[in-house]
């Protein structure tokens, strides 16, 4: 049972049902996976949840 989790900023649903597809359908080529075995977890992070190089996301000109 592939198990995939991204971590990421918040993106629009469809954005997420469409990348949920295709990981799917990658799983399904790649390793003959049943599709309905595949699960894809979202975990989204506000800029303010975190920091890179010592500066929080938030304070960040650029992500």
């Amino acid at each position: 049972m592939p198990i995939v989790t991204i971590q990421q900023f918040p993106r629009d649903l469809d954005q997420k049902r469409e990348l949920a597809q295709r990981i799917t359908a990658a799983f399904v080529e790649v390793y003959d996976a049943k599709p309905e075995s595949v699960q894809v977890f979202f975990s989204e992070v506000e800029s303010e949840d975190w920091a890179k190089g010592g500066v929080m996301g938030c304070d960040s000109t650029s992500t």
